[in-house]
Protein backbone atom coordinates (compact mmCIF):
# COMPACT_ATOMS: atom_id res chain seq x y z
CA UNK A 1 0.00 0.00 0.00
CA UNK A 2 1.54 3.27 -0.94
CA UNK A 3 1.77 5.94 1.66
CA UNK A 4 1.67 8.89 -0.40
CA UNK A 5 4.91 10.20 1.05
CA UNK A 6 7.84 11.47 -1.89
CA UNK A 7 11.42 11.11 -1.59
CA UNK A 8 13.95 12.52 -3.78
CA UNK A 9 16.99 9.83 -4.46
CA UNK A 10 20.28 11.75 -5.00
CA UNK A 11 23.25 9.11 -6.06
CA UNK A 12 25.75 10.09 -8.77
CA UNK A 13 25.91 6.13 -9.15
CA UNK A 14 23.17 4.99 -11.30
CA UNK A 15 22.97 1.50 -9.76
CA UNK A 16 22.67 2.82 -6.20
CA UNK A 17 19.91 5.12 -7.41
CA UNK A 18 18.36 1.94 -9.12
CA UNK A 19 18.63 0.00 -5.83
CA UNK A 20 16.96 2.58 -3.83
CA UNK A 21 13.99 3.09 -6.43
CA UNK A 22 12.74 -0.80 -5.77
CA UNK A 23 14.04 -0.65 -2.25
CA UNK A 24 11.39 2.52 -1.87
CA UNK A 25 9.07 2.27 -3.90
CA UNK A 26 8.26 -1.62 -2.63
CA UNK A 27 8.25 0.06 0.55
CA UNK A 28 5.15 2.63 -1.03
CA UNK A 29 7.26 5.85 -1.28
CA UNK A 30 6.77 8.35 -4.65
CA UNK A 31 10.83 8.52 -5.67
CA UNK A 32 12.28 10.78 -7.77
CA UNK A 33 16.20 10.82 -8.49
CA UNK A 34 18.65 13.10 -9.10
CA UNK A 35 22.73 12.36 -9.92
CA UNK A 36 24.23 15.52 -8.50
CA UNK A 37 23.37 18.10 -5.82
CA UNK A 38 22.60 20.74 -8.63
CA UNK A 39 20.25 18.47 -10.07
CA UNK A 40 18.79 17.61 -6.24
CA UNK A 41 18.45 22.23 -6.19
CA UNK A 42 16.58 22.20 -8.98
CA UNK A 43 14.59 19.38 -8.29
CA UNK A 44 13.53 21.13 -4.91
CA UNK A 45 12.51 24.45 -7.21
CA UNK A 46 10.12 22.52 -8.93
CA UNK A 47 8.07 20.43 -6.38
CA UNK A 48 7.87 19.78 -2.63
CA UNK A 49 8.88 16.54 -1.54
CA UNK A 50 8.46 14.81 2.04
CA UNK A 51 12.55 13.44 2.04
CA UNK A 52 14.98 13.82 0.47
CA UNK A 53 18.21 10.80 0.71
CA UNK A 54 21.82 12.08 -0.43
CA UNK A 55 25.17 11.27 -1.16
CA UNK A 56 27.50 13.29 0.08
CA UNK A 57 30.72 12.60 -2.49
CA UNK A 58 29.28 14.03 -6.09
CA UNK A 59 31.52 15.44 -8.80
CA UNK A 60 29.73 18.68 -9.47
CA UNK A 61 28.14 19.69 -6.39
CA UNK A 62 28.41 18.01 -3.39
CA UNK A 63 25.72 16.56 -1.05
CA UNK A 64 26.85 19.26 1.98
CA UNK A 65 26.70 22.14 -0.50
CA UNK A 66 23.09 20.81 -1.41
CA UNK A 67 22.16 20.50 2.04
CA UNK A 68 23.20 23.95 2.87
CA UNK A 69 21.24 25.07 -0.31
CA UNK A 70 18.76 22.92 -0.04
CA UNK A 71 17.75 24.22 3.71
CA UNK A 72 17.78 27.70 2.47
CA UNK A 73 15.17 27.08 0.69
CA UNK A 74 13.03 25.07 2.44
CA UNK A 75 13.94 24.38 6.04
CA UNK A 76 11.52 21.75 6.73
CA UNK A 77 12.84 19.04 4.07
CA UNK A 78 14.65 16.26 6.20
CA UNK A 79 17.34 14.98 4.67
CA UNK A 80 19.40 11.93 5.59
CA UNK A 81 23.37 12.26 4.01
CA UNK A 82 24.38 8.57 2.68
CA UNK A 83 27.90 8.38 2.52
CA UNK A 84 30.98 5.64 1.89
CA UNK A 85 33.44 7.45 4.13
CA UNK A 86 32.38 7.18 7.57
CA UNK A 87 34.31 9.77 9.64
CA UNK A 88 33.17 12.18 12.20
CA UNK A 89 34.40 15.16 10.87
CA UNK A 90 32.26 14.69 7.48
CA UNK A 91 29.35 13.31 9.86
CA UNK A 92 28.90 16.30 12.08
CA UNK A 93 29.37 18.71 9.73
CA UNK A 94 26.40 17.50 7.43
CA UNK A 95 24.31 17.57 11.04
CA UNK A 96 25.75 20.97 11.73
CA UNK A 97 24.46 22.32 8.17
CA UNK A 98 21.08 20.63 9.50
CA UNK A 99 20.40 17.02 8.13
CA UNK A 100 18.38 14.74 9.79
CA UNK A 101 20.24 11.78 10.46
CA UNK A 102 24.17 10.16 8.58
CA UNK A 103 24.12 6.95 6.93
CA UNK A 104 26.88 4.74 5.78
CA UNK A 105 27.38 2.50 2.85
CA UNK A 106 26.52 -0.09 2.29
CA UNK A 107 23.02 0.46 3.32
CA UNK A 108 21.60 -1.41 6.30
CA UNK A 109 17.78 -1.76 5.11
CA UNK A 110 16.72 -2.16 7.95
CA UNK A 111 18.02 1.10 10.24
CA UNK A 112 17.40 2.72 6.91
CA UNK A 113 13.22 2.04 6.89
CA UNK A 114 13.51 3.29 10.46
CA UNK A 115 15.17 6.26 10.03
CA UNK A 116 13.14 7.47 7.67
CA UNK A 117 10.07 6.45 9.01
CA UNK A 118 11.64 8.59 11.81
CA UNK A 119 12.33 11.26 9.84
CA UNK A 120 8.60 11.58 8.07
CA UNK A 121 7.35 11.65 11.62
CA UNK A 122 10.26 14.58 12.62
CA UNK A 123 8.50 16.04 9.60
CA UNK A 124 4.67 15.99 10.56
CA UNK A 125 5.80 16.89 14.12
CA UNK A 126 7.13 20.57 12.32
CA UNK A 127 4.59 21.30 10.71
CA UNK A 128 2.44 20.57 14.02
CA UNK A 129 4.75 22.73 16.11
CA UNK A 130 4.55 25.26 13.29
CA UNK A 131 0.71 25.49 13.81
CA UNK A 132 1.03 25.44 17.72
CA UNK A 133 3.51 28.18 17.64
CA UNK A 134 1.33 30.79 15.76
CA UNK A 135 -1.41 30.33 18.54
CA UNK A 136 1.17 31.77 20.88
CA UNK A 137 1.53 34.98 19.08
CA UNK A 138 4.26 36.99 18.67
CA UNK A 139 4.47 38.58 22.50
CA UNK A 140 4.59 35.71 24.57
CA UNK A 141 8.40 35.52 26.06
CA UNK A 142 9.00 32.38 26.85
CA UNK A 143 11.90 33.26 29.42
CA UNK A 144 14.02 31.10 27.64
CA UNK A 145 12.35 27.70 27.59
CA UNK A 146 13.75 25.91 24.94
CA UNK A 147 11.43 23.20 23.30
CA UNK A 148 10.01 22.26 20.07
CA UNK A 149 8.43 19.46 20.29
CA UNK A 150 4.47 18.83 20.29
CA UNK A 151 4.21 18.02 24.37
CA UNK A 152 6.41 21.20 24.90
CA UNK A 153 4.54 23.35 22.63
CA UNK A 154 1.31 22.31 24.09
CA UNK A 155 2.30 22.84 27.16
CA UNK A 156 3.49 26.39 26.52
CA UNK A 157 -0.06 27.19 24.38
CA UNK A 158 -1.97 26.14 28.30
CA UNK A 159 0.44 28.75 29.55
CA UNK A 160 0.20 31.43 26.78
CA UNK A 161 -3.97 30.98 27.87
CA UNK A 162 -3.38 30.95 31.98
CA UNK A 163 -0.93 33.83 32.25
CA UNK A 164 -2.48 36.73 31.58
CA UNK A 165 -5.27 35.41 34.21
CA UNK A 166 -4.91 35.62 38.18
CA UNK A 167 -5.83 32.02 38.40
CA UNK A 168 -3.57 30.06 40.99
CA UNK A 169 -1.36 27.38 39.20
CA UNK A 170 -0.28 24.01 40.02
CA UNK A 171 2.86 22.79 38.10
CA UNK A 172 3.48 19.37 38.30
CA UNK A 173 5.92 16.58 36.88
CA UNK A 174 8.90 14.51 37.64
CA UNK A 175 12.29 16.32 39.75
CA UNK A 176 14.46 18.38 37.41
CA UNK A 177 11.81 18.76 34.28
CA UNK A 178 11.97 22.37 34.52
CA UNK A 179 9.18 23.82 36.59
CA UNK A 180 10.39 26.82 38.05
CA UNK A 181 10.80 27.92 34.23
CA UNK A 182 7.25 27.29 33.47
CA UNK A 183 6.06 29.38 36.57
CA UNK A 184 8.68 31.84 35.44
CA UNK A 185 6.77 31.90 32.04
CA UNK A 186 3.44 32.71 33.67
CA UNK A 187 4.50 35.28 35.83
CA UNK A 188 6.20 37.35 33.02
CA UNK A 189 3.37 36.55 30.54
CA UNK A 190 1.09 38.25 33.29
CA UNK A 191 -0.36 42.05 34.22
CA UNK A 192 2.33 41.30 36.89
CA UNK A 193 4.89 41.02 35.00
CA UNK A 194 6.70 44.26 36.52
CA UNK A 195 5.94 43.05 40.31
CA UNK A 196 8.71 40.93 41.74
CA UNK A 197 8.72 36.89 40.91
CA UNK A 198 9.39 35.44 44.95
CA UNK A 199 11.14 32.03 44.96
CA UNK A 200 11.01 29.34 47.94
CA UNK A 201 11.64 25.60 47.94
CA UNK A 202 9.53 24.34 50.96
CA UNK A 203 11.37 21.19 51.04
CA UNK A 204 14.75 22.89 51.79
CA UNK A 205 13.79 24.82 55.28
CA UNK A 206 12.42 23.61 58.18
CA UNK A 207 8.74 23.48 59.47
CA UNK A 208 9.80 26.25 61.92
CA UNK A 209 11.71 28.40 59.71
CA UNK A 210 9.69 27.92 56.82
CA UNK A 211 6.42 30.20 58.40
CA UNK A 212 8.88 32.95 59.26
CA UNK A 213 10.42 32.84 55.57
CA UNK A 214 6.74 32.64 54.34
CA UNK A 215 4.96 35.46 56.81
CA UNK A 216 7.71 37.32 58.41
CA UNK A 217 8.37 38.14 62.10
CA UNK A 218 8.68 40.22 65.10
CA UNK A 219 11.46 41.73 66.21
CA UNK A 220 12.20 38.94 69.24
CA UNK A 221 9.49 36.74 68.21
CA UNK A 222 11.70 34.28 69.11
CA UNK A 223 15.97 32.97 69.75
CA UNK A 224 17.96 34.93 67.17
CA UNK A 225 15.23 37.00 65.98
CA UNK A 226 16.84 40.41 66.86
CA UNK A 227 14.55 42.80 63.79
CA UNK A 228 11.97 42.63 62.31
CA UNK A 229 11.59 40.55 59.05
CA UNK A 230 9.48 40.91 56.05
CA UNK A 231 8.57 37.18 54.88
CA UNK A 232 8.13 35.79 51.17
CA UNK A 233 4.46 37.36 50.57
CA UNK A 234 5.32 40.77 51.77
CA UNK A 235 8.07 40.57 49.25
CA UNK A 236 6.32 39.16 46.44
CA UNK A 237 3.30 42.16 47.04
CA UNK A 238 2.21 42.76 43.57
CA UNK A 239 3.68 40.14 41.62
CA UNK A 240 4.14 36.23 42.29
CA UNK A 241 5.27 33.81 45.12
CA UNK A 242 6.23 30.19 43.45
CA UNK A 243 6.02 27.20 46.31
CA UNK A 244 8.07 24.38 44.85
CA UNK A 245 7.79 20.92 46.38
CA UNK A 246 4.72 21.87 48.21
CA UNK A 247 4.02 18.64 48.70
CA UNK A 248 7.08 19.14 51.76
CA UNK A 249 4.99 21.49 53.77
CA UNK A 250 3.58 20.41 56.93
CA UNK A 251 -0.26 20.16 57.45
CA UNK A 252 -0.19 22.60 60.19
CA UNK A 253 1.61 25.04 57.54
CA UNK A 254 -0.98 24.01 54.65
CA UNK A 255 -3.73 25.42 57.45
CA UNK A 256 -2.02 28.51 57.40
CA UNK A 257 -0.96 29.13 53.61
CA UNK A 258 -5.25 27.62 52.87
CA UNK A 259 -6.11 30.69 54.98
CA UNK A 260 -3.40 33.11 53.11
CA UNK A 261 -5.40 32.14 50.21
CA UNK A 262 -8.77 32.47 51.28
CA UNK A 263 -8.50 35.85 52.94
CA UNK A 264 -5.33 37.42 51.47
CA UNK A 265 -4.00 39.02 54.45
CA UNK A 266 -0.84 37.47 56.43
CA UNK A 267 0.24 37.93 60.09
CA UNK A 268 4.05 38.12 60.83
CA UNK A 269 5.30 35.29 64.14
CA UNK A 270 5.40 36.76 67.07
CA UNK A 271 2.81 39.57 65.74
CA UNK A 272 -0.74 40.56 65.91
CA UNK A 273 -1.06 43.17 62.88
CA UNK A 274 -3.13 41.84 59.76
CA UNK A 275 -1.65 42.72 56.29
CA UNK A 276 -2.70 42.67 53.35
CA UNK A 277 -1.29 41.16 50.81
CA UNK A 278 -1.79 41.33 47.01
CA UNK A 279 0.01 37.81 45.06
CA UNK A 280 -0.38 35.37 42.89
CA UNK A 281 0.39 31.91 43.79
CA UNK A 282 1.78 28.66 41.54
CA UNK A 283 2.91 25.84 43.46
CA UNK A 284 4.67 22.92 42.18
CA UNK A 285 5.41 19.00 43.12
CA UNK A 286 7.25 16.33 41.77
CA UNK A 287 4.52 14.28 44.12
CA UNK A 288 1.24 12.51 43.40
CA UNK A 289 -1.07 14.92 45.50
CA UNK A 290 -3.76 12.80 44.98
CA UNK A 291 -1.76 9.45 46.50
CA UNK A 292 -0.88 12.17 49.50
CA UNK A 293 -4.36 13.60 50.20
CA UNK A 294 -5.51 9.66 50.29
CA UNK A 295 -3.15 9.07 52.91
CA UNK A 296 -3.63 12.28 54.80
CA UNK A 297 -0.48 14.35 54.21
CA UNK A 298 -1.69 16.92 52.14
CA UNK A 299 -5.52 18.87 52.32
CA UNK A 300 -7.80 18.27 50.32
CA UNK A 301 -9.17 21.58 50.03
CA UNK A 302 -5.89 23.39 49.81
CA UNK A 303 -5.33 21.09 47.14
CA UNK A 304 -8.70 22.68 45.42
CA UNK A 305 -7.57 25.73 45.91
CA UNK A 306 -3.86 25.33 44.89
CA UNK A 307 -5.39 23.58 41.51
CA UNK A 308 -7.01 25.97 39.42
CA UNK A 309 -5.22 25.44 36.48
CA UNK A 310 -3.10 22.11 36.49
CA UNK A 311 0.30 22.01 34.00
CA UNK A 312 2.02 18.72 33.56
CA UNK A 313 5.82 19.28 32.42
CA UNK A 314 6.26 16.44 30.40
CA UNK A 315 9.35 14.55 31.28
CA UNK A 316 12.33 14.59 28.82
CA UNK A 317 12.27 10.99 27.47
CA UNK A 318 8.55 12.25 26.46
CA UNK A 319 10.45 15.27 24.43
CA UNK A 320 13.14 13.84 22.50
CA UNK A 321 12.85 16.02 19.87
CA UNK A 322 14.20 18.60 22.42
CA UNK A 323 17.29 16.69 23.40
CA UNK A 324 19.69 17.75 20.54
CA UNK A 325 18.73 21.61 21.38
CA UNK A 326 18.99 21.79 25.17
CA UNK A 327 22.21 19.12 24.72
CA UNK A 328 23.65 22.18 22.14
CA UNK A 329 22.72 24.85 24.33
CA UNK A 330 24.03 23.66 28.16
CA UNK A 331 27.44 23.13 25.61
CA UNK A 332 27.96 26.54 24.33
CA UNK A 333 26.93 27.53 27.84
CA UNK A 334 29.16 25.59 29.85
CA UNK A 335 32.28 25.32 27.51
CA UNK A 336 32.49 29.73 27.77
CA UNK A 337 32.20 28.93 31.27
CA UNK A 338 34.81 26.44 31.73
CA UNK A 339 37.04 28.43 28.97
CA UNK A 340 36.81 25.06 26.60
CA UNK A 341 36.74 25.79 22.93
CA UNK A 342 33.93 22.33 22.69
CA UNK A 343 32.00 22.60 18.95
CA UNK A 344 29.40 20.00 19.00
CA UNK A 345 28.88 15.94 20.11
CA UNK A 346 30.08 13.23 18.00
CA UNK A 347 26.76 11.62 15.98
CA UNK A 348 27.30 8.52 18.07
CA UNK A 349 27.07 10.63 21.68
CA UNK A 350 24.26 12.70 20.47
CA UNK A 351 22.56 9.37 19.39
CA UNK A 352 22.96 7.97 22.90
CA UNK A 353 21.93 11.49 24.72
CA UNK A 354 18.71 10.68 22.47
CA UNK A 355 18.09 7.18 23.08
CA UNK A 356 18.82 7.34 26.83
CA UNK A 357 15.69 7.99 29.32
CA UNK A 358 16.52 10.28 31.50
CA UNK A 359 15.68 9.78 34.92
CA UNK A 360 16.95 12.67 36.20
CA UNK A 361 15.60 14.78 33.32
CA UNK A 362 17.27 18.25 32.06
CA UNK A 363 18.63 18.70 35.13
CA UNK A 364 20.95 15.15 35.14
CA UNK A 365 21.25 16.30 30.76
CA UNK A 366 23.06 19.69 31.45
CA UNK A 367 25.40 17.70 34.35
CA UNK A 368 26.07 15.38 32.05
CA UNK A 369 27.43 17.37 29.15
CA UNK A 370 28.92 19.71 32.23
CA UNK A 371 30.87 16.28 33.16
CA UNK A 372 31.61 15.85 29.29
CA UNK A 373 32.96 19.90 29.04
CA UNK A 374 35.48 18.98 31.76
CA UNK A 375 37.07 15.91 30.37
CA UNK A 376 37.14 16.17 27.14
CA UNK A 377 40.19 16.57 25.72
CA UNK A 378 38.48 16.79 21.84
CA UNK A 379 36.54 19.49 19.92
CA UNK A 380 33.43 17.22 20.03
CA UNK A 381 32.15 15.11 22.86
CA UNK A 382 31.94 11.67 22.87
CA UNK A 383 30.23 8.55 24.38
CA UNK A 384 32.97 8.05 26.83
CA UNK A 385 32.95 11.76 28.75
CA UNK A 386 29.09 11.95 28.80
CA UNK A 387 29.34 8.61 30.84
CA UNK A 388 25.52 7.87 30.76
CA UNK A 389 24.53 5.00 32.67
CA UNK A 390 20.82 3.97 33.24
CA UNK A 391 19.21 2.73 35.94
CA UNK A 392 18.83 -0.87 35.01
CA UNK A 393 23.19 -0.56 34.52
CA UNK A 394 23.46 1.40 37.96
CA UNK A 395 21.64 -1.31 40.20
CA UNK A 396 23.61 -3.82 38.50
CA UNK A 397 26.61 -2.23 38.87
CA UNK A 398 25.64 -1.38 42.85
CA UNK A 399 24.51 -4.89 43.28
CA UNK A 400 27.83 -5.93 41.82
CA UNK A 401 30.40 -3.54 43.00
CA UNK A 402 31.12 -5.04 46.54
CA UNK A 403 30.14 -1.42 47.95
CA UNK A 404 28.09 -3.86 50.88
CA UNK A 405 25.62 -5.29 48.20
CA UNK A 406 25.40 -8.14 47.17
CA UNK A 407 22.56 -10.52 44.84
CA UNK A 408 21.58 -12.79 47.80
CA UNK A 409 20.48 -9.80 49.92
CA UNK A 410 17.19 -9.43 51.01
CA UNK A 411 15.26 -6.35 49.23
CA UNK A 412 14.74 -4.10 52.58
CA UNK A 413 18.70 -4.73 52.88
CA UNK A 414 19.72 -3.38 49.50
CA UNK A 415 16.88 -0.83 50.08
CA UNK A 416 18.46 0.40 53.49
CA UNK A 417 23.05 -0.34 51.91
CA UNK A 418 21.37 2.12 48.67
CA UNK A 419 20.27 5.09 50.30
CA UNK A 420 22.99 5.40 53.13
CA UNK A 421 25.47 5.13 50.12
CA UNK A 422 23.74 7.91 48.68
CA UNK A 423 23.37 10.00 51.34
CA UNK A 424 27.20 9.63 51.82
CA UNK A 425 28.49 10.64 48.45
CA UNK A 426 25.70 13.40 48.53
CA UNK A 427 27.95 14.81 51.76
CA UNK A 428 25.04 14.43 54.04
CA UNK A 429 22.93 16.46 52.19
CA UNK A 430 19.67 15.05 52.39
CA UNK A 431 17.78 16.80 49.61
CA UNK A 432 20.71 16.05 47.28
CA UNK A 433 20.30 12.38 47.97
CA UNK A 434 16.58 12.72 47.97
CA UNK A 435 16.73 14.31 44.67
CA UNK A 436 19.12 11.60 43.62
CA UNK A 437 17.08 8.47 44.76
CA UNK A 438 14.02 9.64 43.40
CA UNK A 439 12.44 10.01 45.93
CA UNK A 440 10.98 12.71 48.20
CA UNK A 441 12.94 13.98 51.54
CA UNK A 442 9.92 13.62 53.66
CA UNK A 443 10.43 9.94 52.25
CA UNK A 444 13.86 9.58 52.88
CA UNK A 445 13.58 11.06 56.72
CA UNK A 446 10.76 8.21 57.48
CA UNK A 447 13.24 5.66 56.17
CA UNK A 448 16.60 7.01 58.04
CA UNK A 449 14.28 6.66 61.04
CA UNK A 450 13.53 3.50 60.82
CA UNK A 451 17.15 2.80 60.15
CA UNK A 452 17.85 4.62 63.19
CA UNK A 453 20.17 6.92 61.70
CA UNK A 454 17.97 10.02 62.36
CA UNK A 455 15.09 10.54 65.33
Amino acid sequence: MRNNNSVLVVDDDPAHRTMLRTLLTGWGYAIDEADDGSAAIERVHEQAFDLIMMDIRMVKVSGLEALAEIKALNPAIPIIIMTAYSSVESAVEALKSGAYDYLTKPLDFDELRLVMERAMEHSHLREENRLLRETLGAHFDTQHIIGRSVPMMRLMETVAQVAPSEATALITGESGTGKEMIAGAIHFNSPRKDGPFVKINCAAITETLLESELFGHEKGAFTGAHRQKEGRFRQAHGGSLFLDEISEMSLAMQVKLLRVLQEREITRVGGEEVIKVDVRIIAATNTDLAREIEEGRFREDLYYRLNVVALEMPPLRERREDIPLLAQHFLEALSKENRKNIKGFTPQAMDRLVKYDWPGNVRELMNAVERGVVLSRSPYLDEEVLSLISSDELSSQDISSGDGLNADMPLDEVEKATILKTLESAGGNKSEAARRLGITRRTLHKRLKLYGVMK
